[in-house]
Order: C-alpha cells, then structure tokens, then sequence
C-alpha cells in the first residue's frame, strides 16, 4: 500500500474526470482566442 494514500483518503474522484474536465476547459479557451483573432482579423479587412 502507498504510504501517501493513508486510511483517510481526502478524494476518491475518477482523476481521469478531471483530466477531460482540464482539457475540455483549456480547448474552448484557445477555440474562443482562435474566433476572436479570427473576427477582429475580419473586421480590420
């Protein structure tokens, strides 16, 4: 047994939740920097 993981375990989450919830966040943040450079390169034409 791990010695770091005790008897009481602070989180039993699934990390691989975490990890989709992480990506998912950090891909709709680059998607909306790519629209805006996007619209504001549309908009100086």
């Amino acid at each position: 047994m791990n010695p770091f993981e005790g008897k009481n375990i602070q989180c039993r989450r699934n990390d691989a939740i975490d990890s989709g919830i992480g990506f998912g966040v950090s891909f709709a943040v680059f998607a909306i920097m790519f629209i805006i450079a996007i619209v504001v390169d549309y908009a100086a034409m």
